[in-house]
């Protein structure tokens, strides 16, 4: 097709019609708590042969193009995960990302080979294909279950690092190269080793290079961080090293480094993430040719989905957990809350871009496997998290915080809403005891400002700006969620925000 000014105009119109409802379609998918994935993989069908007559059958391209989305959804990961919340329990995340994966894919290739009957090529590959849990699914999920700290940030280190191990294997294992097991280790080993140095190493010099920059507009920053991301993963794959593990560190510094206009970058790269998740979802859609999917591909992927989820999945958790013990409810919860996406479908390209035999009907089986337990698990993370008693159970839902950077100053603005359910109603703003330097900067009562004294006393309904050095934020916060829960006497209750 030769893109002139004519076609461009048509590409454009449905371009825009479609990321339109695109966007109107994640308020439907928050509703019910699913992943917005789901509902773009149906407009790539609905788009594709059997709706619209969209005709898109490269897998090479889907495979690259799938890879670039990638790199913009890990990015944007690292960019908004606080750095506070994984480090205790990065070591669990770590080796979810490695130990479990390993683990994850030797269960899931043997069930497949002796329960599926597939071949050992195709059963180490739908393992391999099977075991990473997806970056955006449950960034998009997660961070609307109200969890302890601990689960939601390893979760969230799992996700971003475990796609580095599993391209590697799913790479190999197509190419067919005939390496040793320990040559497959040695290999993950050392594209691991340099992703994450060469992330570091991206991340801390971006970092240093940023803030001893002067660019003559704000709009700049977001995009100079971006581009450190991408250049992470672009010099580890030019040195045979995963550029995966190299864009989630080098985000994950670069997002918690003191930089210029840091709400600005992470707005941004939400925006870009949301524009490559569509596209990506949408573009995997088309490449699903329904007429393939017959009733032996639905069973095959409901039987591989059972194993995945109450085998594999389980047991690669418990192994994990070895290096960081955590309660038996807690490692059931990030067991069933280990939610596939676009990563296993994009990881499904490859075996179809090296024209394996078998590649498209396990193409189609990851692509079933995918909707069905997205279907069956997203939607019920918030009742499966009370059942185990995980959720936190002081978590104030009655206190609503926004922020906003004030860059010159090194301090943030932190807009507070005071809900009927707060205990912050009837406290002077004398007791609220912020840490030293915070401050009740402003009131907004019934469409009045008031700018309050020590005497002046909070009622349901305000909308209270403090002031706070950036470095106490965290501990700002968390002061005004205790009083919102304990009232006055928090501190000496023991009414302190829960972790």
């Amino acid at each position: 097709m030769t893109l002139d000014v004519h076609t461009l105009d048509q590409v454009l119109l449905v371009g825009a019609g479609v990321l339109l409802l695109a966007i109107l379609a994640v308020r439907l998918s928050v509703g019910f708590g699913l992943p917005s994935l789901l509902i773009y993989l149906l407009m790539g069908v609905v788009l594709g042969e059997a709706g619209f007559g969209l005709r898109f059958d490269d897998a090479e391209l889907a495979h690259a193009l799938g890879f670039a989305a990638l790199i913009l959804i890990l990015a944007e990961g690292g960019l908004t995960t606080p750095w506070p919340e994984v480090r205790p329990v990065m070591r669990l995340g770590v080796s979810l990302a490695t130990i479990g994966v390993g683990v994850s894919v030797l269960v899931m290739a043997v069930f497949s080979h002796y329960v599926l009957g597939l071949s050992w090529q195709l059963s180490v590959l739908l393992g391999a294909i099977t075991s990473p849990t997806d970056a955006a699914a449950v960034f998009s999920v997660l961070r609307r279950v109200p969890l302890p700290r601990k689960l939601t940030g390893a979760l969230e280190a799992e996700s971003g690092l475990n796609d580095a191990p599993t391209v590697v294997l799913v790479t190999l294992v197509s190419a067919g190269g005939g390496h040793s097991l320990l040559g497959y280790a040695g290999e993950i080993v050392w594209e691991l080793g340099v992703g994450v140095l060469g992330g570091l190493a991206i991340g801390f010099g971006g970092a240093w290079l940023m803030r001893r920059s002067a660019l003559p507009s704000s709009g700049l920053y977001p995009l100079a961080v971006l581009s450190f991301t991408v250049l992470a993963y672009a010099g580890s794959a030019a040195l045979h090293g995963s550029g995966f593990a190299a864009v989630y560190v080098a985000a994950l510094v670069l997002g918690n480094a003191e930089l210029p206009h840091r709400a600005a970058t992470r707005s941004f790269s939400e925006g870009v993430a949301w524009l490559a998740q569509i596209g990506l979802f949408v573009m995997l859609g088309l490449l699903v040719s329904p007429g393939r999917i017959d009733l032996d591909i639905v069973l095959t992927a409901l039987v591989a989905g059972l194993g995945l989820t109450f085998l594999a999945r389980p047991v690669s958790v418990a192994v994990s957990s070895l290096v960081q013990p955590m309660r038996l409810p807690e490692l059931a919860f990030i067991s069933w809350a280990g939610l596939r996406g676009a990563v296993p479908i994009v990881l499904a390209t490859i075996p179809l871009a090296e024209a394996i035999d078998g590649a498209e009907r396990l193409f189609d089986i990851v692509f079933v496997i995918v909707v069905i337990y997205t279907l069956l698990t997203a939607p019920s993370l918030p009742l499966v998290a009370k059942l185990l008693k995980v959720t936190r159970r002081s978590e104030p839902r009655d206190l609503e915080v926004e922020a906003a950077p004030l860059d010159r100053v090194a301090a943030d603005l932190l807009q507070v809403t005071i809900s009927p359910r707060s205990m912050l109603h009837g406290v002077e703003v004398g007791e609220l005891r912020l840490p030293a330097g915070a401050s009740v900067a402003l009131i907004v009562r019934d469409g009045r400002t008031l700018v309050p004294e020590r005497r002046t006393v909070l009622r349901h309904g305000d909308d209270v700006l403090v002031v706070t050095p950036r470095k106490d934020r965290l501990a700002t916060e968390q002061r005004l969620r205790a009083v919102s829960v304990g009232g006055r006497l928090a501190q000496w209750l023991g009414k302190e925000a829960p972790s």
